[in-house]
């Protein structure tokens, strides 16, 4: 009978182990499930984001921080936020640019050609000099405010002076200043300055929403303007 029992009490001991291995083996096969499911969800995200900093390029860097410049302002461009509209880590931005000063440079570059462009697209239907030039400058500061500060406001201008971003490389104001000349103008360097003293004005009251002559109206101040400086 001691013997029997013995045996009865071996079988429930190893059927007692072999089910707590069981139970171990499933809570272990589990764990491992649970860890690969999150490893592969971080594998996945990281690829993502590895994969986003290895094909994202120089010039969608800088269409996107330039898009932000555009819409929120230059003090909103950050490596931190540009990373994140790029939807990328700030690894890539330094990657392709030495610094934050870098990126800004050629920022400053595109929009200059990108206020060129605005001009050079701008209707030009006045025979008068500097009427069209002024009417796409008090424009462009209504319809592009952040742009018009960055280039036209701030105190950084990245070496060059009012003269320089408007002439740009299309010889914009050379062009009316020898339009002015043709059309009998003493001094048509001079009248520039003293015709722009007005339109720069003009512009900058449109950012406080304090400019709002009609277009026709403007055409007849700069058109008067001009007369009055033509022989100044």
């Amino acid at each position: 009978m001691a013997i029997q029992a013995m045996k009865v009490e071996d079988f429930h001991s190893k059927l007692t182990s072999c089910a707590a291995c069981r139970l171990a083996g499933r809570m272990a096969i589990q764990a491992v499930k649970v860890r690969d499911f999150h490893s592969n969800k971080c594998d996945t995200r990281e690829g993502i984001l590895m994969a986003r900093k290895e094909t994202i390029t120089k010039n969608e860097i800088l269409n996107t921080a330039f898009q932000m410049a555009r819409q929120e302002g230059i003090s909103q461009v950050s490596a931190r936020t540009l990373a994140a509209k790029a939807g990328c880590s700030t690894q890539p931005i330094f990657r392709l640019y030495k610094n934050m000063e870098e990126l800004g440079n050629e920022l400053y570059d595109r929009a200059i050609e990108f206020f060129g462009d605005y001009y050079e697209n701008f209707p030009k239907t006045h025979e008068t000099p500097f009427v069209d030039l002024g009417l796409a400058y008090i424009r462009f500061a209504q319809e592009e405010q952040q742009l018009f500060k960055l280039l036209f406001v701030s105190e950084n201008r990245h070496g060059k002076s009012l003269y320089d971003l408007l002439n740009g490389d299309r010889s914009t104001v050379v062009k009316e200043i020898n339009s002015a000349r043709s059309f009998g103008c003493k001094d048509p360097g001079g009248m520039f300055m003293r015709m722009w003293i007005f339109i720069h004005g003009s512009a900058c009251m449109s950012l406080t929403d304090d400019y709002d002559l009609p277009e026709v109206e403007t055409v007849k101040l700069l058109e008067e303007c001009y007369r009055v400086f033509r022989n100044a």
